[in-house]
């Protein structure tokens, strides 16, 4: 892809726009960054570049506040993940025929690696984390391989890369986690690995990426205030799968109602089924705390009980499977999976113990983002549970959620946005211990006030965090200092 003197507009000035401006400038693009919160300040973006950009490089990019001037048109679009492609400016883009391209579409453009890549409702962060360090993993022990016997097939070796027989493989984390992978991309290399946490955000124009493990964890109801139906949401989805052919694989859930029939007729990958519910005959699957592997014609193998693991309850075991099942496609050694699978601790604001305090224990599921993820959250609580819920309205149902309570929850307390709308789903199914509360502060002290010794606090709200915080990070980490403060 040639870049150079070309006229690309990069939106938005967060992980994704910066990341994008960065591989672009350094392609010799002309960038203009386009940020649309009028009261941005440009020195302030400029710093953003201080540590991956020189000087002249950061001066070569042109920076706007506000609107775009109607005037202009560039040459290519790269949006932010969060700007719909039903927006005003990119429908006139599109009109004006510029092309318009997602940030992983545009590091796919320059990947040189192998790419292993994870979309899904939930369980992305967690699946990505733990793919990320079991190819670390692999990647030191091929290292440790080609010290041994530098001679070895197996060894990354230079391959004309310059690089030296007992060189350790790159892996990059990269995507909706961690790195841009736009600004990853340029440093990879024939040996590297890339682990992307893909949202359906940034698969929606993605045309050419293909990644050779793909997985899709599960597709429940989200973000439909931008995709408006479950049909067109999953199809976005399954674009992961979208240019894979018979020689990559594509790990899927079999559970999934939306999954099994994509997998059984429209994958154009090998597909790789695992189940927390089925006994499959080929694939990986749950038998009560055990995990196994089944081959056609042969016997299932036991792999490893989930209490050997740090990860609490079923949906976390699901993401262990998809883990093991990509990094196994991928071809890394069972024993090594294993080995980092046993060690792994909780993704921070997943389902995450945050302490035990006078007898009640805390944790901090901040990610759950939306209902079927905050389903999962109580479904790992052991005891009585006060939860917490609420925040910005997504246009979800939570009938589902509030059905999985299941005379688990004894009190619902509510913040934000969506707390009557929630309110009233939970009176509507009966359940009527419901607290509703102002602030986070005020929300933390009444649960506080309400829990006795054997229960458990629960912040697995159902809701992004918009509109009250910045993120659900900002959320998740309030939530520990208060309890680290009790």
């Amino acid at each position: 892809m040639d870049l150079k003197d070309k006229k690309v507009l990069v939106i938005g000035t967060g992980l994704s726009g910066i990341g994008s401006a960065e591989l672009l400038v350094k392609k010799g693009a002309h960038v203009l960054l386009l940020e649309q919160n009028e009261k941005a300040d440009r020195e302030t973006i400029k710093k953003k570049f201080q540590e991956t950009l020189t000087e002249e490089e950061t001066a070569s990019i042109e920076i706007l506040i506000g609107d775009f001037p109607e005037e202009m048109i560039p040459e290519l679009v790269i949006p932010s993940p969060a700007v719909p492609l039903d927006s005003p400016l990119l429908i006139r883009m599109k009109e004006a025929g510029v092309p318009v391209l997602s940030e992983i579409e545009l590091g796919w453009r320059f990947e040189k690696g192998t790419v292993l890549a994870i979309t899904g409702t939930n369980g992305k962060t967690t699946t990505t984390t733990l793919v990320g360090e079991i190819m670390k993993a692999a990647a030191a022990g091929k290292n440790a391989e080609c010290s041994e016997e530098s001679g070895s097939k197996n060894c990354s070796g230079d391959g004309g890369s310059g690089k030296s027989d007992d060189s350790t493989p790159k892996v990059f984390v990269v995507g909706n986690i961690g790195r841009s992978y736009a600004a990853a991309a340029t440093e990879t290399d024939q040996d590297s690995w890339t682990v992307g946490e893909i949202s359906s955000f940034q698969l929606e124009a993605a045309d050419t990426f293909r990644p050779h493990v793909s997985a899709i964890l599960n597709i429940t109801p989200d973000h439909l205030n931008r995709h408006y139906t479950m049909l067109n949401y999953a199809a976005i989805k399954e674009r992961i799968a979208k240019n894979q052919t018979g020689e990559d694989f594509c790990i899927l859930n079999y559970d999934d109602p939306y999954l099994r029939p994509f997998g059984e007729h429209l994958c154009p990958a090998r597909v790789v089924w695992f189940s927390s519910k089925s006994t499959l005959p080929e694939g990986y699957y749950l038998d009560g705390d055990e995990i196994f592997f089944a081959e056609r014609g042969k016997a299932a193998r036991r792999l490893i009980n989930v209490n050997e693991t740090q990860l609490v309850g079923v949906c976390n075991a699901e993401n262990v499977m998809a883990a093991i099942a990509m990094t196994s496609s991928a071809g890394v050694p069972m024993q090594t999976i294993l080995s980092v699978v046993r060690e792994f601790p909780p993704v921070p604001h997943r389902i995450e113990f945050s302490g035990e305090k006078r007898g009640v224990r805390y944790y901090n599921d901040s990610k759950a983002t939306n209902p079927d993820a905050a389903i999962q959250g109580i479904r790992a609580m052991k005891g009585p549970t006060i939860l917490i819920g609420g925040g910005y309205d997504k246009k979800n149902s939570y009938d589902d959620w509030i059905e999985a309570f299941d005379g688990k929850v004894k009190k619902l307390v509510l913040i934000g946005q969506t707390r009557e709308d929630i309110a009233a789903c939970a009176r509507k199914h009966g359940f009527d211990q419901i607290i509703m509360c102002e602030t986070f502060q005020e929300c933390l002290e009444t649960c506080t006030s309400l829990a006795e010794p054997g229960d458990e606090v629960l912040l697995s709200p159902a809701c992004a965090s918009w509109g009250m915080f910045p993120n659900y990070e900002v959320r998740g980490d309030q939530f520990k200092e208060y309890v680290r403060n009790l």
